[in-house]
């Protein structure tokens, strides 16, 4: 996290991007999360491969930043999406051999994912609006979207592993 703070603010002070010369690639947090030993903090991988993408040539400026958080972002949203539909089948299996009134957890999950959106949007709003229409405003928001969106993919993770 700290990391990627310093980056941003790093980040205002740099000159023009070219935008056909950034390259995002996931291993780096994918090689952060596979490294993880037991009881390692897995949130501390959030931010390893847009940090490595801002450490390009044109990756400090507000587009690069943009562009590197954007594809930390996506990458997590790909994972969270994954985990949601598979903890969300495995509720179903659950509630199928309930009663009914006690076959709720694929709906309260269902619930719970979609007050989460709000909260994340209005939350990165929140953030944004700090920078009072600056250009910090985007990779603040984007920041903490990719900050989020990671954070909910691995409550996501651990709740369908048994961990959470």
């Amino acid at each position: 996290m700290a990391r990627i703070v310093f980056l941003l603010i790093s980040a205002l002070l740099s000159g023009p991007v070219l935008a056909q010369d950034l390259t995002f690639d996931h291993v780096e947090t994918e090689e952060c999360l596979v490294n993880m030993g037991h009881g390692d903090n897995k949130a501390d991988c959030i931010g390893a491969s847009a940090g490595s993408c801002m450490q390009q040539p044109g990756g400090d400026s507000t587009y690069g930043m943009g562009f590197c958080l954007d594809g930390e972002t996506q990458y997590w949203d790909g994972t969270l999406n994954e985990a949601y539909q598979q903890l969300r089948a495995v509720r179903q299996r659950s509630d199928a051999e309930l009663p009914d009134n006690l076959a709720v957890q694929a709906d309260t999950l269902r619930d719970m994912q979609r007050a989460w959106i709000h909260y994340r949007d209005a939350r990165c709003g929140h953030e944004a609006s700090l920078w009072q229409g600056g250009t910090g405003a985007s990779p603040a928001f984007m920041q903490c979207m990719m900050q989020l969106t990671a954070e909910q993919a691995l409550y996501l993770l651990a709740l369908y592993s048994g961990e959470g």
